[in-house]
């Protein structure tokens, strides 16, 4: 389950310049984590069958006519949408397998909620990437077999990364990775052919597009779920398991936050804005749950002073949950996020919320303010439990009163209880927390403590007292913050560097093909001088010198010297391969700039509210490049209707579909486009 060093041929060879091959679990292997894995590739493939049935029945509906065809059509929806529910709650079920995911040693500490890595289909880039390789850059593709085969490997093991360390650098050099890869083989203007397929983490639906930052943002999606898993997995019973789990939680909240900002139009419902939102969230109050218990570790000491800090810091803990709850309740995200989720961010606001209540009341029934007490300090520190404070009830009065002390310490034992009947009652109702027997456990050992706390005070008259606890204030020492992505730290060698600097040979630039130049150096002199690089231009050059007058022109790139590869050398490395040849003919290869291709953004598919509905890329491109010729305002392209012909024009995205009815104008306006693209970038 850690990385390992693939021994043998072309890889081996380069581990001794600095990189090696790293390689993913062992997906067949039988641990918790690997089957809920399987379960869920497993389950993505049936909601993928689910959904292409659904989408069949519902162009039926739309086509037809026919009375009972339409009574069969709606039947068989009928059928696949209980099907697709069914599912849906299987894959709720993995998501709240919390218990998988924690720590294997006996601990008493309630669970934390990992994320599940998101699934995806095997890409060969060998035929694109070898086609744009001959095509492009005018080389051999064969001599890059290798390179593309590491970056397939690489690919490979990131669908199955260990739960460690080394797991996180290996997604994050992959996701650098993808960077070259965008560069040197994804021009703006042109599809590569690489159908990439992510499935959504929460309802299992695929996502397909050949836009490389869907990848790119599934990685980063990954590696943000990746530390969640880390963060449960660290043993919460000492105190450098506790700093763990923190950091790891703060960097989870950090990547998905950084995924958040850079890709605005994902596609897919687990990577949206609002559902990003309420992740960050989660995994900031999860951290901020962490330091509490790493407050607690040593122990609490019943002390006046100490219990108005624990009970501010764990209020500071329900007021998190109770954010993310609240979060987690409204749409778009109530429709997808799992529902024992909601429910056990509600029951740990209710549980802290009454542990809260409860060391206020242990304050206030277990000291009396005593003639060597500091009373100002106590006063002061009182203050800052409470907005308000019940009516006829000062601070000062409540610090010397005794009756007083008593009947609040008592409304706040009440409000306490309240809350922790409310925890228990709240995971009563969900079938999945209700199974896990840690959870049950802590929040009846704290219901009970609080009632017993409560009978010891109990008097016959108590029902005569009506006071009601104030709220206790949120307050803590030890803010959690998320932290922010380092990728650069992780050091990667662009596995296409060979052909060049990514500065000059990238894809939105295009040269031609290398041309051979044979000349000799005249009274040593070579008729143009050198600048830039690598790779290095030629400059000043002589129209009467003996290169010129066989081909060479001002400003060309000298890629080769006498079948040596030039393109990473400088000016003084190119001239002493000049020196050295002496009164021999040179024999150089050179490549001329041609015009830059006009750079268009690329768009991914726009999330909106309710089902997913995506512009299609082709058709984004092609108006942008129409607007561009005409200098006409154009109106914008109505979102795709999803039938089978738009599936097999527009193969970007495939997603849930809904019973949308396309208009005949618009299909119309989009074949032409499609075929007009086709002749224009055809290969």
């Amino acid at each position: 389950m850690t990385d390992t060093l693939v021994p043998g041929g072309y890889r081996a060879a380069r581990s001794a310049e600095g990189g090696y091959f790293r390689k993913g679990c062992n997906r067949l292997a039988e641990t918790g984590r690997s089957k809920l894995q399987n379960q869920r590739a497993a389950l993505n493939q049936q909601i993928l069958k689910a959904v292409r049935l659904r989408t069949g029945a519902e162009n039926l509906l739309r086509a037809t006519t026919n009375n009972k065809v339409r009574e069969q059509a709606l039947l068989e929806l009928s059928f696949v949408n209980s099907d697709l529910q069914i599912l849906k709650e299987e894959l709720e079920g993995l998501n709240i397998s919390v218990e998988v995911y924690q720590n294997t040693e006996e601990t008493f500490s309630i669970p934390l909620i990992p994320l599940g890595l998101k699934e995806t289909k095997e890409v060969d880039f060998t035929n694109p990437l070898k086609d744009f390789i001959l095509e492009h850059y005018s080389e051999d593709s064969s001599d890059y077999e290798d390179e593309i085969a590491d970056l397939m490997d690489l690919r490979q093991a990131c669908r199955t990364p260990s739960r460690d360390e080394s797991g996180i650098e290996m997604l994050i050099s992959y996701f650098t990775q993808l960077g070259f890869i965008e560069n040197r083989f994804f021009p703006p203007i042109k599809q590569t052919g690489i159908l990439f397929t992510w499935y959504d983490s929460f309802t299992g639906v695929p996502v397909c597009q050949q836009n490389l930052l869907l990848e790119k943002a599934s990685i980063l999606f990954n590696i943000g779920a990746l530390y969640t898993q880390i963060g449960t997995r660290y043993n919460r019973q000492t105190k450098p398991g506790l700093d763990n789990a923190v950091d790891a939680f703060q960097r989870a909240a950090g990547v998905l936050n950084y995924l958040k900002e850079t890709f605005t139009h994902t596609p897919s419902y687990d990577m949206s804005p609002a559902m990003l939102s309420v992740l960050v969230k989660m995994m900031l109050a999860q951290a901020q749950e962490c330091v509490f218990e790493q407050i607690i570790l040593p122990g609490i000491r019943n002390e006046f002073f100490t219990l108005v800090k624990m009970a501010q810091e764990v209020a500071k803990v329900g007021e998190g949950f109770m954010l993310v709850n609240t979060a987690m309740n409204q749409a778009p995200v109530k429709e997808n996020i799992p529902y024992s989720w909601s429910n056990l961010a509600q029951i740990k606001a209710d549980h802290y919320k009454a542990l809260a209540h409860y060391f206020i009341a242990t304050l206030l029934s277990d000291h009396q303010l005593l003639p060597s007490d500091d009373e100002d300090k106590q006063e002061k520190a009182w203050s800052q439990l409470h907005d308000d404070m019940p009516e006829g009830l000062m601070s000062r009065t409540i610090l010397r009163d005794k009756v007083q002390r008593k009947q609040l310490g008592k409304a706040h034992l009440r409000k306490a209880i309240v809350y922790h009947e409310e925890a228990l009652r709240v995971c009563g109702l969900c079938k999945k927390l209700r199974n896990i027997d840690i959870l049950q456990e802590i929040l009846s050992v704290a219901h009970k403590r609080s009632l017993l706390k409560y009978t010891q005070h109990e008097q016959e008259d108590d029902f005569l007292s009506l006071m009601q606890a104030p709220t206790v204030l949120p307050k803590t020492e030890h803010k959690v913050e998320m932290v922010v992505p380092q990728f650069s730290k992780v050091k990667v060698r662009d596995f296409f560097e060979r052909l060049g600097p990514l500065s000059v040979f990238s894809a939105k630039q295009r040269w031609t093909a290398p041309r051979t130049i044979q000349f000799h150096c005249q009274e040593g002199e070579l008729g143009f001088t050198l600048k830039g690089g690598p790779p290095v231009q030629v400059h000043c050059l002589d129209p009467d010198c003996s290169a010129a007058l066989v081909g060479l022109k001002g400003g060309d790139y000298i890629v080769s010297v006498n079948g040596l590869d030039t393109k990473w050398l400088g000016v003084n490395e190119v001239m002493e391969k000049f020196k050295s040849m002496g009164e021999h003919d040179i024999e150089i290869q050179v490549i001329s700039g041609q015009d830059m291709m006009a750079s268009v953004h690329n768009k991914s598919a726009t999330y909106s509210v309710g089902m997913q509905k995506t512009y299609s890329l082709i058709c984004l491109a092609m108006e942008e490049d129409k607007i561009n010729k005409t200098k006409k305002a154009t109106p914008k392209l109505p979102f795709l209707s999803w039938g089978t012909k738009n599936r097999q024009k527009a193969a970007s995205t495939l997603c849930l579909p809904s019973a949308v009815a396309g208009s005949a104008q618009t299909k119309k306006k989009l074949d032409s486009r499609l075929t007009l693209l086709d002749t224009e970038n055809s290969l």
